[in-house]
């Protein structure tokens, strides 16, 4: 099962390489690619956190990218992961589709259509994942779920919304839909609860 992430991003803020180094984790490097990378850019471009777990990466726009894979037919083994999508990703999609495609930084709030753009270039089916926003991370675990365990979208455990909470006198609400782990806690990548702490402290002191 191969991932494809179109890098819509000028750069890499530390929130992205926090998901893209969790997505490499939980999906292999070899099943990653991220694609249409602003033209010019180089490996010293690239986040080190990045390329010591192996990211594939390219700055070729994505419609020639998989045009030349020589394990894509047509363009109906490709499938975009669209919120606007009318059909849910189905766990026999496994045995149409071989490139799942995730348009931009799927986290944007408030959302823009940035994947209706990359839906009229490639002219491929779409599926949807819910109707709920998602992060990036969460919308390929979500889709691995489906796909890989051979699990329904609606018996999936997620949470809406989670606050995190860091003290008692701290906390944030999240404006996106995870997927919850054994123990009922939301799935963040490695260091996000870290980061956002750190995020809100700095608010916080540019308030005073």
């Amino acid at each position: 099962m191969k991932y494809v992430i179109e890098h819509m991003e000028q750069g890499f803020t530390q929130w992205v390489v926090l998901e893209y180094a969790q997505i490499i984790k939980d999906v292999g490097k070899e099943n990653l690619y991220l694609v249409s990378l602003p033209s010019g850019t180089t490996e010293d471009d690239i986040p080190k956190e990045l390329l010591q777990l192996g990211l594939q990466w390219t700055t070729e726009d994505i419609v020639p990218y998989l045009a030349e894979k020589e394990d894509v037919n047509d363009k109906n083994q490709l499938c975009l992961l669209d919120p606007r999508a009318e059909i849910d990703l189905q766990p026999t999609d496994i045995e149409e589709f071989k490139y799942f495609i995730f348009g931009g930084i799927l986290g944007d709030h408030p959302p823009r259509d940035r994947t209706g753009e990359l839906k009229n270039k490639l002219k491929c089916p779409t599926r949807r994942l819910g109707n709920l926003q998602m992060t990036t991370d969460t919308a390929v675990r979500t889709t691995q779920i489906i796909l890989e365990k051979q699990t329904k979208f609606e018996n999936i455990k997620f949470i809406d919304y989670p606050e995190i909470r860091f003290n008692k006198h701290e906390a944030t609400e999240m404006p996106f839909r995870y997927v919850l782990d054994d123990k009922g806690t939301p799935i963040f990548p490695k260091g996000m609860v870290e980061l956002i702490h750190a995020d809100n402290m700095k608010s916080l002191d540019d308030f005073f």
